[in-house]
């Protein structure tokens, strides 16, 4: 029988070589990465001790807290994690830390089951996990004694060279105390501060309570694996001011779960405020990714559209697959999945809060519809839904009251198929130009657009339940006839005028004709072209993009019925100087409405010119 007492020396598998070499050398980008994986394999220890105790009547040591023991020392340069778990044995030291084949969670994952594959509470592959210590170690000692009372405690060493020893030893409590001599270079690691910081960063949700140098770590609690009815808000204003670094409260809130087609448990908030809007840089998308309550990524890139980075909180699902790094998603075609889940739940979420709480969802749109106009015009797959929720004013709501598509397509009439907009800085400028005159002696609605993105969304969404979007502007816009008022010049003299007109003006025009539109302005400017508006012309100008210094193209419309008009025909003949320059202020002040006179320079003189015959 060999001596069990003295110290046995073991190589490592050769699987076990070349995993060392992978994890010291490249695996993980972030070396603190083995704290988080040392204290998820200690709450695993500790979850598998939970199970065991339901169903052995003697259990070792069994007085001892479940909880896990961080313990740093800067002198020392050490760093000890200790935790009252389920332990190991001589076999399971040799079974789990060296050999590739085994670990301890795959084992018992198996043991348990399809049922104890469904518990949340299992964490990690304690076999891999366990070698990135090697990162930061000259050394690593694991002391170990099982839940079993018959069995001695042990402490295997190993420099991660290629070997490691087991032997005996007195004294040991159950679980795993793992010791790590740090490298010259990692001492940070063993500074109380660098680990408080890894441990809030990493395992603040973990079950049992980790403590560091004496002092509990981990005081808030995964609320979104807990019931909904069991939470108070005062818990969930905590968990939001804690998880995304708040100081106000949140605007609006989703918690939920799904287990198909994946296990997802979701808990995201809407905070107050949107910060680009108040200036701030760029929103980075914040939602961590978790499995079973272990932090895999606190930034996670296509968890969720970039439109929605403005959103906080957690998603957790135990599906991920984690193979060997918990840093490097592995299946981009789960990270998809979930990306569709959880944007198609939220998106249902919103259109509820929409129509069951109106004034919230309204206030909600004011603050963050710059985010969903964002992905109404760039995110094809939920465009439908997105496009729902849009909200605007229009010529039939009160100043500051909005309406969405589907209710402006709800009082449509007859066969009309058009969904008209106007873009302005404000409700005024809109309301005081020419464009409307033609829609409200209709009785057409008209959506308000104020922000400088709203043409480019509109231009992408281009339609909304068979109805066509249309610039109310634009050149080609065809409206029903009305009844022609007295009054007006009449046809022939319209002819005579407007040929005048656009032989006056030239290529500043490309065409001059009677408006159907117009009914108290004397004259306005349509966009003549169709593929770059006034207001895309102006933005393509702010950025310095080309075609923005192209040749202005538009067409102006007169009012035959107007006295300015009139009294231009009058003058066309009697004092064709003087009517040459009011037909090019007529254009000017077109322009202005419409927002496209860069260079006001002609314009005054002009008009000074005008003023010295009054």
């Amino acid at each position: 029988m060999p001596d069990t007492t003295a110290p046995q020396k073991f190589e490592f598998q050769a699987e076990i070589k070349q995993l060392l070499d992978i994890v010291i050398h490249s695996l993980y980008t972030e070396k603190e990465i083995f704290l988080r994986e040392l204290v998820s394999n200690a709450a695993d220890a500790l979850e598998k001790l939970r199970h065991t105790q339901l169903t052995e009547k003697e259990i070792f040591d069994d007085r001892l807290d479940l909880e896990i023991n961080v313990t740093t020392d800067d002198k020392a340069k050490t760093i000890t994690i200790q935790d009252f778990g389920i332990g190991m044995t001589r076999a399971e030291l040799v079974e789990n830390l060296g050999t590739i084949a085994h670990s301890g969670s795959k084992a018992f994952l198996k043991a348990l089951g399809e049922g104890g594959a469904k518990n949340a509470n299992l964490i990690g592959q304690f076999g891999v996990g366990f070698y990135s210590a090697f990162m930061v170690a000259k050394t690593v000692k694991v002391y170990a004694h099982s839940w079993r009372a018959a069995e001695p405690g042990h402490v295997w060493t190993s420099d991660g060279s290629g070997s490691y020893e087991i032997e005996e030893t007195a004294g040991q409590r159950r679980g795993a105390k793992i010791v790590i001599e740090l490298k010259d270079d990692c001492g940070e690691f063993s500074q109380d501060w660098k680990a408080k910081e890894i441990l809030e960063r990493y395992s603040a949700f973990v079950s049992f309570p980790i403590n560091l140098n004496g002092k509990r770590i981990n005081t808030v609690q995964a609320l979104w694996l807990r019931s909904k009815n069991e939470i108070k808000e005062e818990e969930y204003a905590e968990f939001y001011k804690f998880q995304a670094h708040a100081y106000d409260e949140p605007r609006l809130r989703l918690h939920f779960s799904a287990d198909a087609p994946l296990s997802i448990n979701a808990l995201l908030f809407v905070p107050k405020e949107n910060t680009e809007k108040l200036g701030f840089a760029r929103t980075e998308a914040s939602v961590a990714l978790y499995c079973r309550k272990v932090l895999i990524d606190a930034k996670p890139k296509n968890l969720l559209p970039e439109w929605l980075r403005f959103l906080k909180g957690v998603v957790d699902s135990e599906d991920l697959p984690l193979n060997i790094s918990r840093e490097t998603m592995q299946d981009k075609a789960l990270i998809e999945k979930l990306n569709k889940v959880i944007t198609k739940r939220l998106l249902k979420f919103l259109d509820e809060e929409a129509k069951n709480r109106p004034d919230v969802y309204n206030e909600f749109y004011a603050e963050f519809g710059l985010f969903l106009k964002e992905g109404a015009a760039m995110d094809f797959t939920h465009k439908e839904q997105i496009t729902k929720l849009l909200r605007f004013e229009s010529s039939l709501t009160e100043k500051g009251k909005t309406t969405s598509l589907a209710d402006y397509v709800s009082r449509l009439t007859g066969d009309l198929k058009e969904i008209y907009y106007l873009v302005g800085p404000n409700r005024n400028a809109i309301e005081s130009g020419p464009y409307l005159e033609a829609f409200k002696a209709r009785n057409l609605e008209v959506l308000f657009c104020y922000e400088p993105v709203d043409e480019y969304v509109m231009n992408n969404v281009r339609e909304f339940e068979g109805k066509k979007l249309t610039a109310a502007d634009h050149a080609d816009v065809k409206l029903t006839e009305l009844p022609k008022p007295e009054g007006a010049l009449s046809d022939a003299d319209t002819k005579a005028l407007t040929t005048w007109i656009k032989d006056t003006l030239g290529d500043r025009v490309s065409e001059v004709k009677a408006s159907d539109r117009l009914v108290d302005s004397p004259v306005l400017a349509l966009n003549a072209d169709k593929f770059t508006s006034p207001h895309m012309r102006r933005m393509m100008k702010a950025m310095n993009k080309d075609g923005a210094e192209s040749p202005l193209r538009v067409n102006l419309e007169i009012n035959p019925r107007h006295a300015v008009i009139k009294r231009l025909f009058e003058n066309h003949v009697a004092s064709p100087e003087k009517a040459k320059l009011v037909a090019e202020q007529l254009l000017d002040n077109a322009l202005i409405g419409a927002g496209l006179l860069d260079d006001t320079t002609a314009m005054v003189a002009r008009l000074n010119k005008l003023l010295e015959t009054v």
